[in-house]
């Protein structure tokens, strides 16, 4: 099983969402776990936000997940120097025995083309950084991923879980 995380930070509260898939065409989940947390450290200014970690940590273990690779909505990467973001905590995290692949919709300065992944007829790209899979397969991987438009079906489900709340 594939799982593909949000989270959404409200206050000083958060909500986890997944959705897991098998196949990378897929439309819909073959499940869906929500997980609240009810305290979530502030962001320290000037340093790497990962409150979010702490929150997908809480949702593998809430309901006892162990997905063969997790996509998140952001960066393993935060540059082509492999400056380590929240995707490369989450793999430390869990071991190194997880794959995780950052798809963000967002420009960092470090990456450059390289990164860039188009989707369908859509003039922007998103940008892809991995740890634990060779980036071509992960680019291949996404641009596979159900959705017309450049944001995969799956990702906009698994937002609009961790934001609604449902």
């Amino acid at each position: 099983m594939k799982l593909l995380v949000a989270i959404h930070v409200d206050g000083a509260q958060a909500t986890a969402a997944a959705v897991a898939f098998e196949d990378w065409a897929a439309a819909e989940a073959t499940k869906i776990y929500v997980s609240r947390i009810a305290h979530v450290e502030k962001a320290v200014r000037g340093e790497l936000d990962l409150r979010e970690l702490p929150c997908i940590l809480q949702l593998l273990r809430e309901h006892n997940l162990t997905p063969e690779l997790i996509l998140i909505d952001g960066f393993v990467h935060l540059d082509a120097d492999d400056t380590p973001g929240l995707g490369q905590h989450l793999h430390h995290a869990l071991g190194g025995s997880v794959p995780i692949v950052g798809v963000s919709k967002k420009r960092l300065p470090g990456l450059s083309a390289q990164f860039e992944v188009m989707r369908e007829e859509e003039t922007q790209p998103l940008l892809i950084t991995c740890s634990g899979i060779d980036i071509g397969a992960a680019k291949v991987r996404v641009r596979s991923m159900h959705g017309r438009k450049r944001v995969p079906t799956l990702m906009k489900l698994a937002a609009r879980l961790a934001k609604n709340d449902e």
